[in-house]
């Protein structure tokens, strides 16, 4: 067989492409709930590790620092394999979804906190000189300052997020990889696996330009 009908065999492509396509869905699904989840939960990480008790600091330093070191791989099987064991029985999907989210937090909180380590203390003494409480002066004084910082770092950890689903095929989650893989061992064709590569670059190319864009916009504004 030739290089085109090996790899880009056109007729095997068209037969595995609704496969594909569901996949695609749920991949995209399962970034956007890890993204959100992620986002949410880091901001109030980074906030705890910044200004929360001894204690919580040093909880919350260990979890970042444990969690990025930690394989995601190793912890999507901890979580869907071994919780089990313990009495806790998590779909494919929650299972994924969870590990990607515990990770995705820990790297979410370092970038907003360097954010706001970022904001010139002037800003912090003036929220308090007119009155501001903690709350306020976060949503109103810093916290806007500080995601305009973050956008750039926050769109590739979004763009990591969405590439780091393909890991859920361990789980046996029908994500995009887990159904291309299954359309190659049917068809004895790795065809499916080129569509899969080319869903994924249509769907993370517009996002990597899109923190090129950031960065640029970002660099202009602080000159």
């Amino acid at each position: 067989m030739s290089l085109i009908e090996t790899f880009f065999n056109w007729s095997v492509f068209v037969g595995a492409l609704p496969a594909l396509l569901e996949g695609l869905w749920i991949t995209l699904l399962l970034g956007l709930v890890s993204i959100a989840a992620g986002m949410v939960s880091g901001l109030l990480m980074a906030l705890a590790r910044l200004y929360g008790p001894a204690p919580v600091q040093v909880v919350a330093r260990i979890y970042i620092d444990v969690l990025r070191s930690i394989p995601l791989l190793v912890l999507l099987v901890l979580v869907y394999y071994a919780l089990p064991f313990v009495g806790i029985r998590l779909s494919s999907f929650t299972s994924a979804a969870t590990a990607i989210t515990l990770v995705s937090c820990a790297y979410t909180a370092e970038i907003f906190r360097a954010g706001i380590e970022a904001i010139p203390k002037g800003q912090f003494e003036a929220a308090d000189a007119i009155g501001l409480g903690f709350f306020s002066s976060m949503r109103y004084v810093v916290l806007p300052q500080a995601i305009r910082i973050v956008v750039p770092p926050l769109t590739s950890n979004c763009i990591n997020v969405l590439k780091d689903t393909a890991l859920a095929s361990v789980v046996a989650m029908p994500d995009l990889l887990k159904q291309a893989t299954q359309a190659q061992a049917l068809a004895a064709n790795p065809t499916p696996l080129i569509g899969a590569a080319f869903l994924y670059l249509l769907l993370l190319l517009p996002l990597v330009r899109l923190v090129s864009y950031f960065e640029d916009r970002h660099r202009k504004s602080t000159r």
